[in-house]
């Protein structure tokens, strides 16, 4: 049973997105996929991430995270935020703090910055759900999801 459902999950179809966030001097940064709108009015966003991520941490102490859309052109983006080390990750790339003090990615197709208005762990993954209080569009490229992406995460490592 157990292999089929996971064998469904990877069919469902998501965005690819970096997620990045900030702890005092610390940064980091991770691909998420788990991202979805939820509400118009205010202007909501909720981020799955999973505890034992670095950023969790970050963003239950913080209260931020931005999200960024990556194009599909960018795919190669992605290999760098795997790795551990938040120095390397935002090396050699453009971005600069935003209003809240998270990184914000400049070459990226759309962005947003967001303040953690509630959060919940119905499962193993907490849900932020963020206010948007900062975006902007870069591009009209059009945007990577998991169709474009191998890096599939369905719940087992």
């Amino acid at each position: 049973m157990e292999q089929q459902w996971q064998a469904a999950f990877g069919h469902m179809i998501y965005g690819i997105y970096v997620l990045t966030t900030k702890k005092d001097d610390a940064i980091n940064g991770m691909i998420a996929s788990w991202v979805t709108q939820v509400s118009y009015d205010p202007p909501l966003i909720m981020a799955a991430v999973h505890p034992n991520r670095y950023s969790h941490d970050m963003i239950v102490k913080s209260r931020v995270f931005g999200l960024h859309i990556i194009a599909q052109s960018q795919k190669d983006l992605l290999a760098r935020f795997k790795g551990p080390d938040p120095v390397k990750k935002f090396s050699d790339i453009v971005w600069e703090n935003g209003k809240t003090g998270v990184p914000v990615l400049q070459n990226c197709l759309a962005w947003f910055e967001l303040q953690v208005q509630e959060q919940h762990q119905p499962g193993n993954h907490t849900l932020f759900i963020g206010k948007v209080v900062a975006a902007g569009l870069h591009s009209d490229d059009t945007p990577l999801s998991t169709l474009d992406y191998d890096g599939m995460y369905v719940g087992k490592a």
